[in-house]
């Protein structure tokens, strides 16, 4: 019988104790310990899940074989970059760096160690993301909206790389091009950060993905809309619901001549699908679905995003 994965998790404020939660429920993973720099937190969590406790992260890496790293983004790069040189494989949250730099310094370390380096964006496994990425054609126009209630909680990022960067990572994994233009603008409400942000994408292929994300609004949205020849296809991330519309001769309904499908998925725990994909990566030896190249790429466009934003000001 295979023994169980050891693994660990290094910052467990909001996001961390998540992912504690889900490698203790899992059968195939024993929870060595959980590590943070507030060790009330790490005792804390460590007692509800009947584990161990470290103040000191570096304490832990030795006794595992996984860790999920879920510190401040200013931190990734460091803990992640002791972690992949002492042989771990990784799931670290997104962002996966601070920079792009950084990041491929990441990527050739886990290449030279040959240890997995998976990232979090979970919307990945969202059931109705999952169904619309199958009923993609070819994408001619995208919009998105991400909008949610001032937190504390990741204030120390601009807005795009708390939460555009989900949908950007969703736009780059659908439309076979390169972005060839950007146009962006944000400002500052609450924070010294950028809190609201709009960015308009232009890919080489001529099609078009507008994208605002916001941590100012009265209430939570996070809906995706795409357009292709044909079909109208929109997600709520939050009901997990697909809508298709699409041209079906003969069709009876709101618009002649039009089909309307809205599919509804049960309810799922879509960070408990993460870590599972992660533990079965790592124990089959197989691809991640969210690679730290693809990390890299929703990082780097995110950036790129930033700065055309900066410009604009001038």
């Amino acid at each position: 019988m295979t023994k169980p994965l050891r693994v660990g998790v290094i910052g467990v404020g909001y996001l961390g104790r998540f992912h504690a939660e889900k490698f203790a429920a899992l059968p195939e993973t024993h929870l060595v310990g959980v590590a943070d720099l507030v060790w009330e937190r790490s005792r804390e969590v460590a007692k509800a899940l009947n584990t161990e406790a470290f103040a000191d992260y570096r304490l832990l890496i030795p006794q595992v074989e996984a860790v999920s790293v879920a510190v401040t983004t200013k931190d990734h790069f460091f803990v992640v970059r002791e972690c992949l040189g002492a042989g771990l494989h990784v799931l670290v949250e997104k962002p996966i760096t601070a920079t792009v730099a950084e990041a491929d310094e990441l990527l050739r370390l886990a290449e030279r160690r040959q240890r997995l380096l998976m990232v979090g964006h979970l919307e990945r496994f969202n059931a109705a993301m999952l169904e619309l990425k199958q009923q993609v054609t070819a994408p001619r126009f995208i919009e998105s909206h991400r909008l949610s209630f001032f937190k504390e909680r990741g204030t120390d990022v601009d807005v795009v790389l708390d939460l555009m960067i989900h949908d950007l990572d969703h736009v780059l994994n659908l439309v076979p091009s390169p972005v060839a233009e950007i146009r962006a603008a944000g400002i500052s409400v609450l924070t010294d950060t950028i809190d609201l942000a709009n960015a308009r994408l232009e890919f080489a292929d001529g099609c078009i993905a507008n994208l605002t994300a916001s941590r100012m609004s009265l209430k939570s949205m996070r809906r995706f809309r795409l357009f292709q020849p044909e079909a109208y296809l929109a997600v709520d991330f939050e009901a997990q619901e697909l809508t298709i519309a699409q041209r079906q001769k003969g069709a009876v309904g709101l618009i002649p001549g039009v089909s309307l499908d809205i599919r509804r998925f049960p309810k799922e725990d879509v960070l408990l699908k993460e870590i599972q994909a992660f533990v079965d990566a790592v124990r089959l030896g197989g691809v991640p679905p969210i690679t730290g190249q693809e990390g890299r790429e929703a990082l780097k466009l995110a950036q790129d995003i930033i700065t055309a934003m900066r410009k604009a000001k001038v």
